[in-house]
C-alpha cells in the first residue's frame, strides 16, 4: 500500500513504468508540448488502465497551454492537428500515422447539464476537480510519477467508484455521467461503490431525460457488454435509472441469465442480445429502439430476435443427438438466419429454469459452421417454362418448401424434376396457391 497522496500538490511514491510511455509514435507529441519544461501529462483512462495492468486504449495527453499554443508547437514540430473539440480545448495530434487527444488544462465556468463554458488553466488540481471520478483524476508524468488530488488510487484499489468532490454538482456539470457510473460499476462493481454518488444518480435520474438519445444509447449499450453488467443493471432498476432511459418494463433478471449463458457457452458479450433479454417483449422493441436510438440494422435484429423466440422456445432441447434436431435447426437457419436463431434460442432458454447447455452448446457450433445454401431454381427457369409473375413465385416457393424438407441435398436435375411437378400443379389449378 502507498502512502497517502499529497492532496494539494498531488504528489505520491506511486510510479509507472510502460513500454506505451516511450513509443515512437507517442515521443514528438510529448517533445513538442514539454519543451521548455511545461508539465504535460497523460489523463483519463490511460491512467487508470495502467495502474490496473488492463490493456492499452487511447492515449489522451493534457497539457498547462492555451489551445492555441499548443497547436502551434505541435504544428511547429511536424505534427498534424485536428481541432476535434478545439472550443473545450481538445485537438487530435497525429503522430506516425496514430492520433492522440490532447486537451489544455481547464475549468468550468458554466453548465446547463449537457455543455459547459471553460477557461483554460495552467493549475492540474483545477483540472482534475471537474473530472467525473476519483479513478479518472488520476494524471501520470511521462518520467512515470503519478499525480492524485482525490484518494484516486485508494478508490482504485478498492474498486470504488466515486465522483470527484460533490456528486450532485459533478452530475449536475453533465447528467450523462449517471449513466457513466453505473457503466463504470458494471466494470469494477456495484457494491463498493460510493453510496452518496449512487444516491445523487438517483436522486437526478430524471435529468437524464434532458439529454440526446444518442449519447444515453451509447452509454447504456457499453453498460450492456461490461463484465458485471448484470450486477449493474439490478441497480439501475432499484435506482429509477432504467425507468428514466426508457418507461417500459424491464428484466435484468433474464439479463443476468443471458449473460450466464453467453459465458457457459464460450460467447463474447452482445449488446443486441443481451438487449432483447432484458426488454423480453417484441412490443417494446420499437420504444427501446427509439429511446436508444438504434441504428436500423441493431434495430431489426432486435426485433427478429424477440419475435423468433416463440418458435425457438417451442424446439425442444432434449433432442439433441436426435438425427431430427440437426435438420429442423439447419431449416430454422434457413428461414430466421443462423445468428438470429441461435440468439432466438438463448433467448428462450434465459428463463428460471436451468437450461440444457449441451443442446445449445451444440446449436452454437452449427451456427457458426452454417453456409446458407442456394436454391439450384431460380425464376429464370420457371420463365423459360412460360410461367411468370405471381404463379411463378408459388412454383418456387413449392420447389424450397419441398427442397427444406429434404435437409438441402437435393441439387438442381432433381430440383428441376420438382419444377415440373410445380409448374404441372400450377397449371392444373388455374394458377392459384399451391
Amino acid at each position: 500500500m502507498s502512502a497517502a497522496p499529497d492532496t494539494a500538490t498531488g504528489a505520491t511514491d506511486v510510479r509507472v513504468a510502460e513500454d506505451w510511455m516511450r513509443a515512437p509514435a507517442v515521443l514528438p507529441v510529448l517533445t513538442a508540448l514539454g519543451d521548455g519544461g511545461v508539465d504535460v501529462r497523460f489523463v483519463g483512462g490511460c491512467v487508470r488502465d495502467a495502474l490496473l495492468g488492463r490493456p492499452l486504449g487511447d492515449i489522451d495527453i493534457g497539457v498547462p497551454l492555451p489551445p492555441d499554443e499548443a497547436v502551434t508547437r505541435l504544428k511547429a514540430a511536424g505534427l498534424r492537428v485536428v481541432p476535434t473539440g478545439i472550443a473545450h480545448g481538445t485537438v487530435t495530434a497525429v503522430s506516425a500515422g496514430v492520433g492522440f487527444e490532447v486537451t489544455s488544462l481547464r475549468r468550468d465556468v458554466e453548465t446547463d447539464g449537457r455543455r459547459a463554458a471553460v477557461v483554460f488553466t495552467s493549475d492540474w488540481r483545477e483540472d482534475a476537480l471537474r473530472r467525473d471520478f476519483t479513478m479518472n483524476a488520476l494524471s501520470l508524468r511521462p518520467d512515470g510519477a503519478v499525480f492524485d488530488y482525490f484518494d484516486g488510487l485508494a478508490d482504485l484499489e478498492a474498486r470504488c467508484i466515486r465522483f470527484v468532490g460533490d456528486p450532485v454538482e459533478r452530475i449536475q456539470e453533465d447528467y450523462l455521467r449517471i449513466l457513466r457510473f453505473y457503466r463504470f460499476a458494471a466494470s469494477f462493481g456495484i457494491a463498493a461503490g460510493d453510496s452518496a454518488s449512487r444516491a445523487a444518480c438517483s436522486a437526478l435520474a430524471g435529468r437524464i431525460e434532458t439529454l440526446s438519445r444518442e449519447r444515453v444509447g451509447q452509454e447504456f449499450l457499453k453498460t450492456l457488454t461490461a463484465p458485471l453488467a448484470g450486477e449493474a443493471v439490478d441497480a439501475m432498476a432499484a435506482d429509477g435509472i432504467l425507468e428514466a432511459v426508457a418507461a417500459v418494463a424491464w428484466n435484468p433478471a433474464r439479463l443476468r441469465r443471458m449473460a450466464g449463458l453467453e459465458l457457459a457457452l464460450d460467447l463474447p458479450p452482445d449488446r443486441i442480445r443481451r438487449l432483447a433479454a432484458l426488454i423480453g417483449d417484441p412490443a417494446r422493441a420499437d420504444a427501446v429502439g427509439r429511446s436508444l436510438r438504434l441504428s436500423r440494422k441493431q434495430a431489426d435484429r432486435l426485433l427478429d430476435i424477440l419475435r423468433v423466440a416463440p418458435d425457438a422456445a417451442a424446439v425442444p432441447d432434449g433432442q439433441g443427438r436426435d438425427m431430427a434436431q440437426p435438420r429442423a435447426m439447419r431449416a430454422a437457419f434457413y428461414r430466421h438466419g443462423a445468428e438470429i436463431w441461435r440468439d432466438a434460442s438463448l433467448l428462450a432458454a434465459a428463463l428460471p429454469e436451468k437450461p440444457r447447455i449441451e443442446p445449445l452448446r451444440a446449436l452454437v457450433r452449427e451456427a457458426a459452421d452454417w453456409e446458407r445454401p442456394v436454391l439450384p431454381v431460380r425464376g429464370a427457369d420457371l420463365a423459360a417454362r412460360g410461367i411468370a409473375g405471381p404463379a411463378g413465385g408459388k412454383g418456387l416457393k413449392f420447389v424450397e418448401r419441398w427442397w427444406i424438407a429434404q435437409d438441402f441435398r437435393p441439387g438442381r436435375e432433381a430440383a428441376l424434376e420438382k419444377l415440373e411437378e410445380a409448374i404441372a400443379l400450377v397449371r392444373s389449378m388455374g394458377q392459384k396457391r399451391i
